[in-house]
């Protein structure tokens, strides 16, 4: 499989082990907060403590939630414009799966301050280091695939100096913006043109990515030596006058980072607007090596009118190297689901619930999850959920695309 499907397989296994510690947490000061019970009470018997820790026994995890599919991206997309397959195909596979062990074993790095003691911490702040060990795997694939430090946080002492200071600030958002939004940015900018079948405009993308960048390193470098300096985070006044040049520095990075914010929004207008002249008509802009690639952009509501035979890593790639054209199959007709707005109707309701219950408005809550119910009913004793594309339709879009004409 391509990395980003590795990767999206690993979140998606997080997901279904970590938020049922979330949901457990959740529906525990549900009880504690409207039928009187004292799970997270200190002084009633419960632990207050132990709300923080099952959080973070979710959050950990959450945060590779995150940052896997974007790790994906940086895979294939250093793979595609480095012209070369990723170095340790292998390695990164398995770096990513260890992720998923690891991340469960690391939340207590979070209480390092709250008297746990020193074996405890001792084991967090081990397994801490230890998951730095996949991470660093990866870049070194990444770095390996372009080209033909030390870990603060996961030192005990270092983090009973930093805690609760502006130095966690800027290292949390150093990770998530920079593994997590810029993955993402990159994967809109590669993969836009097969979901809407034109590119964007490069120049404004360029500026985008300056902007990003520059502002990026300007609004959250300054906050590490804040936090040296003793500044504590969630503050609302300035308590001692020497942070206030690193703040302005920092207040300069912040607005670079919105005029990026803002190219991008242009950039979206001008490529809309100037869409025909940018189309994709061969369904592969950036002679790329995964198999989404081979099929036209956007793609067809069945992706491949006949399954790909995959035999090698990048198949796609091997394909256009050895020259492949497969001849016209047998085309047959393929059995798709019927879009359903339920999804949406669902959301809308469940809206309505949690904030009629945070403010214990109890008749709109009932009528939410009446309305919730009814909804899964109605979708539950529909038939018509699929729609079947006859073989003739197949035949005449997958000829379109292939620009042939009608058979001999």
């Amino acid at each position: 499989m391509p990395v980003f499907c590795w990767t999206a397989l690993a979140a998606n296994m997080l997901i279904v082990a970590a938020f049922p510690v979330l949901t457990a947490t959740f529906a525990m000061l549900l009880l504690d907060r409207y039928l009187g019970m004292h799970f997270f009470t200190n002084e009633a018997g419960g632990n207050q403590m132990m709300y923080a820790n099952l959080f973070w026994a979710w959050g950990h995890p959450e945060v590779y939630i995150l940052v896997l599919p974007a790790f994906g991206v940086f895979s294939e997309v250093a793979a595609t414009f480095s012209g070369k397959g990723l170095f340790s195909y292998r390695s990164m596979v398995w770096a990513t799966l260890g992720i998923c062990i690891l991340s469960f074993m690391v939340w207590l790095h979070h209480f390092f301050t709250m008297g746990a003691g020193a074996d405890v911490n001792s084991v967090f702040g081990i397994m801490s280091s230890i998951i730095a060990v996949p991470t660093g795997a990866k870049v070194f694939n990444w770095l390996f695939t372009v080209f033909r430090g030390r870990i603060l946080l996961a030192v005990p002492p270092v983090d009973f100096v930093l805690h609760n200071s502006a130095f966690l600030v800027a290292h949390f958002h150093h990770v998530i913006i920079g593994g997590v939004v810029f993955g993402a940015l990159a994967g809109i900018n590669y993969w836009f043109p097969k979901a809407f079948g034109f590119t964007l405009d490069e120049g404004w993308g360029k500026a985008s990515f300056w902007c990003w960048l520059i502002g990026f390193y300007l609004a959250f470098m300054p906050l590490y030596v804040l936090g040296l300096m003793g500044m504590t985070r969630r503050l609302q006044h300035i308590s001692d006058p020497s942070w206030q040049p690193l703040l302005l520095v920092a207040e300069a990075g912040a607005i670079v980072i919105f005029l990026g914010i803002l190219c991008q929004i242009v950039q979206l207008y001008v490529s809309i607007r100037t869409r025909e002249s940018r189309r994709d008509l061969t369904g592969d802009p950036w002679n790329a090596r995964t198999l989404e690639w081979a099929t036209s952009s956007p793609p067809p509501a069945y992706n491949f009118a006949v399954l790909p035979s995959v035999e090698t890593i990048d198949a796609f790639w091997e394909m256009k190297r050895k020259g492949l054209a497969a001849a016209e199959p047998a085309y047959q007709a393929i059995e798709m689901p019927r879009n359903s707005p339920i999804g949406i109707v669902i959301a809308f309701f469940a809206f309505f619930v949690g904030f009629s219950l945070i403010w214990q408005i109890w008749w709109i809550a009932i009528l939410g999850l009446l309305a919730i119910a009814i909804t899964i009913l109605v979708f539950g004793w529909s038939e018509d959920r699929e729609r079947e594309i006859p073989a003739s339709q197949i035949a005449r879009m997958e000829r379109a695309r292939l620009g042939l004409g009608r058979p001999a």
